[in-house]
């Protein structure tokens, strides 16, 4: 199917960004023009007021739960997509209903404490009986991203509100700072929290799941694999999003940017800088908590159900997952979304593939009822 029209402005900007950061790779590498070399400081300086001050907001916030501080170009580049996420949110999002929400601050040993945000179904307060819960991972290539992104916050607000369960969103600590297994470690903290806090929080332990958000879809099956191996504890559901679950890029499919006129070359670059920037080393792919398809077994997980696009790479690497969970006994489906790319699911205010997308997010989340 063609790429839904709405995309197709979007797409040339993307293009002109990727090879814009292609060319900055490559003068980085072959030595810059001395009166053309950029500097930390410089690029900070060139920066508009408002982005600084909210690279500042971010970073004091990164400072109230003791993590490192990010550089301050970093730090401006997530200040800079937290405004670009905002917008996006207003132009093309749905508004986010009022409901009633707490934050806790799990204790993570040998790692940074992860601050947590639990989205009840209604705005009245705690259930008067225990609710069905989902633990969930924001995307954004494990470097960007938090439980404050007006559309991640807004997305837990109405997943909530529709399916009747608890969101809890991780705050999960970012790399570069914060490299694998952090994430992984501090995700499955929340879990074994979770259940140990449930009747505090009004959660049901019996009807809990795991979701994520490329990136986060990463996260989620890790946790889901490390709670297998280690505790076992009653994890319903897998729901991932675009994720990608193989860090090698062995299940990349290439056919999907190219069919977006994005050359293989320019897409895999940015794939490699994701696992560079993630994992301390790139050996590392190839375990299991960081890429959970490559697990020695994949019996005993939870089922999942595996969301898909038709113009994102990472297609490849969710039905690659649904395939092995179904070869070791899981009961798994893959859905994949005709005419849609990898963030489809935020542009639920004007695209019809996304409230349909949403609408199936629903309805996974509602099985946690039965």
């Amino acid at each position: 199917m063609p790429l839904d029209p709405f995309f197709a402005d979007r797409l040339k900007r993307q293009k002109k960004y990727m090879i814009a950061q292609a060319l900055d790779i490559l003068k980085q590498r072959l030595g810059w023009p001395w009166f053309m070399r950029p500097s930390e400081e410089g690029a900070v300086k060139t920066a508009p007021p408002a982005e600084k001050a909210r690279a500042h907001e971010t970073a004091t916030r990164e400072r109230v739960v003791q993590r490192p501080q990010p550089s301050r170009r970093r730090a401006e580049h997530r200040a800079i997509a937290l405004s670009w996420d905002r917008e996006e949110q207003r132009k093309v999002g749905t508004p986010a209903p009022t409901v009633h929400t707490v934050e806790h601050v799990v204790p993570v040993a040998g790692y940074p404490s992860v601050r947590v945000r639990v989205y009840y179904p209604t705005a009245e307060g705690l259930p008067d009986s225990a609710v069905p819960a989902c633990v969930t991972f924001f995307g954004g290539a494990f470097r960007i991203g938090g439980i404050d992104f007006p559309t991640t916050d807004a997305a837990s607000r109405r997943r909530a509100a529709e399916a009747g369960v608890a969101m809890i969103a991780a705050d999960y600590a970012l790399a570069p700072e914060h490299k694998y297994p952090t994430a992984v470690v501090q995700g499955h903290a929340v879990l074994e929290w979770v259940v140990a806090h449930a009747a505090t929080l009004r959660i049901d332990p019996a009807r809990i799941a795991l979701a994520g958000m490329s990136a986060g879809g990463n996260i989620a099956a890790a946790v889901a694999l490390m709670n297998r191996d280690r505790r076992a504890l009653p994890v319903r559901l897998q729901l991932l999003e675009v994720p990608v679950v193989d860090l090698t890029g062995r299940h990349i499919d290439f056919g999907a940017s190219r069919a977006l006129g994005i050359p293989s070359l320019l897409m895999a670059r940015e794939l490699a800088s994701v696992a560079r920037t993630y994992l301390p080393h790139r050996r590392m792919a190839r375990e299991p908590y960081a890429s959970p398809i490559r697990a020695e077994s994949l019996e005993g997980m939870p089922p999942a159900v595996i969301l898909t696009a038709q113009y994102d790479p990472l297609r490849g690497d969710g039905t690659a997952y649904a395939a092995a969970l179904r070869e070791a006994g899981v009961e798994a489906s893959a859905v994949q979304y005709l005419g849609a790319t990898h963030d489809t699911v935020i542009f639920t205010g004007v695209l019809a593939v996304a409230r349909r997308w949403h609408a199936d997010v629903v309805s996974a989340l509602r099985s946690l009822h039965d």
